[in-house]
């Protein structure tokens, strides 16, 4: 299982890459940088809290989960 701190690690992470990408597209689609950057700021602050809470979520979720074998020592 993951730390809450290792996912939002992830999050801010991910959030970056994709802001960048949102950021991006807006400006290629509309040419106006602060109306790109607002998209981008408003994308990132609503995805991050919902990107935290699926990683969450799937923690307390097995599938596709391999099972540990405790260890013995002799």
């Amino acid at each position: 299982m993951e730390s809450t701190q290792r996912s939002l690690a992830k999050a801010i992470s991910w959030r970056i890459i994709a802001t960048v990408i949102t950021a991006l597209i807006a400006y290629a689609m509309t040419g106006e940088m602060t109306f790109a950057a607002q998209i981008g700021l408003a994308d990132t602050c609503l995805k991050f809290f919902v990107y935290v809470g699926h990683e969450r979520l799937w923690n307390r979720i097995s599938f596709g989960r391999e099972k540990q074998q405790p260890e013995y020592y002799i």
